[in-house]
């Protein structure tokens, strides 16, 4: 999509890159940030920040190496770099504790987190399958936040309760809720840029711009483009 007018601004000189669901596609997550990379180079700008939505984990084939490359060396450099928890990440670590509710495992599993186990080396039939998972991924995930915020734009996963402040949001919100934000029409304190609903193309409203396009399911990996007041979109 070319550059078009967005729903929101940020401040003069800044530019955020905001990368939607993953889920596991590591093949694809190296590709959106080579085409981050060369980006930025090809139009510097004093600041920059790039921000993953969250679900980096399950369905897809290489979710431990979707984590170390979050890890490790950032395709920016010199940005700010701010990694967002996802529904999926919250479900795994539940799963992952040592003292997991009864069910929390099941759970896990019955949304991707078999295939994540998988790509540790084991199988989601072992009962000790969850100590595979390095302990560097696990403390990497529990130091997601919740949401970012810069300019006109809140970065969340999943959306906001409307009606509801932005400082009393349920935690369970920001990274669950479909209904009754999706459909909402009404205005909202900042415009919220989020992942979580998988659709074939992103969906730019006044109050929202939904990025997952379903990278897991045969769709693209989307980065969404953010400066001064346009936007942008790249796409893998």
């Amino acid at each position: 999509m070319n550059e078009t007018l967005a729903p929101g601004s940020l401040p003069p000189g800044m530019r955020v890159y905001a990368v939607g669901d993953v889920h596991g596609c590591d093949d694809k997550l190296a590709a959106m940030h080579r085409l981050i990379a060369a980006d930025a180079r090809a139009r510097p700008v004093p600041r920059v920040t790039l921000v993953h939505l969250g679900d980096y984990v399950d369905r897809g084939p290489d979710s431990a190496a979707v984590l170390d490359r979050l890890i490790g060396r950032s395709p920016l450099p010199e940005a700010e770099v701010v990694n967002l928890l996802g529904n999926h990440e919250a479900m795994m670590l539940d799963a992952c504790a040592a003292d997991a509710a009864e069910g929390a495992m099941p759970f896990w599993l019955d949304n991707g987190g078999a295939q994540t186990l998988r790509s540790y080396g084991v199988a989601a039939e072992d009962p000790d399958a969850w100590d595979a998972v390095p302990e560097d991924h696990l403390e990497m995930l529990r130091q997601l936040p919740l949401q970012h915020r810069v300019g006109d734009y809140l970065f969340v996963h999943a959306g906001v309760r409307p009606g509801i402040p932005l400082e009393r949001q349920d935690p369970f919100d920001l990274i669950w809720i479909r209904e009754p934000f999706l459909s909402y029409e009404g205005d909202l304190p900042q415009v919220v840029v989020h992942g979580h609903t998988p659709a074939s193309q992103p969906a730019i409203r006044a109050h929202r711009i939904g990025i997952d396009t379903g990278a897991c399911f045969g769709g693209t990996l989307t980065c969404l483009v953010l400066e001064g007041q346009r936007l942008r979109f790249l796409v893998v």
